[in-house]
């Protein structure tokens, strides 16, 4: 099977705050039964603390199901609920299923975790320049705000003295004798 890390990428879910991969589709990148990957896990259970490797509640296991197609696929016809495997279970695979192919599928899919931790860390600096923006908009748009009430006091004040003073100006005389040139 050809890995690409839009293929690997997929298949990572994000299942109680950790990205994670089921262990079928683990079976099936490296080659073997899902049962057998399983008994491996098992037999070297020291090597996969509950951080590395968890089995799926049921609700879990649901939500996923309604959620992802690929999903559904994997764990189809299955008795027991599927184990998932973090990043650091996903590298300790390597120690238990030995094989060139098992570490060309692990180089493969470490290199596709580290690329989402890596786009994931962009992300939240992008996150943090669209926050420092909006602020600064934010701040832009008092600064406007506070010109514009200037100038619309200014206006209101000078419309005021521009009334005053017609209030307060005499009317000339109809018949006033006009200054300038006559024509």
């Amino acid at each position: 099977m050809n890995l690409t890390p839009a293929i690997i990428g997929r298949l990572i879910y994000i299942i109680r705050s950790a990205k994670v991969m089921l262990d079928s589709n683990l079976a099936e990148f490296y080659g073997v039964s899902t049962k057998r990957l399983n008994e491996q896990v098992k037999r070297n259970s020291d090597r996969f603390p509950k951080d590395f490797v968890f089995q799926l509640t049921k609700s879990e296991c649901d939500s996923l199901r309604s959620q992802f197609a690929t999903f559904s696929e994997s764990i189809a016809r299955r008795k027991f609920l599927p184990y998932v495997f973090t990043e650091q279970g996903v590298a300790m695979l390597s120690s238990v299923l030995n094989g060139k192919e098992a570490i060309k599928v692990n180089v493969s899919i470490m290199r596709t975790f580290v690329k989402m931790r890596k786009l994931l860390a962009s992300d939240e600096s992008l996150l943090d320049k669209i926050e420092r923006l909006e602020e600064g908009t934010l701040e832009f748009q008092k600064g406007v705000d506070k010109v514009f009430r200037i100038v619309f006091e200014r206006l209101d004040e000078a419309n005021k003295s521009i009334e005053t003073l017609e209030i307060n100006t005499p009317l000339l005389p109809k018949n006033r004798r006009k200054i300038g040139l006559k024509k």
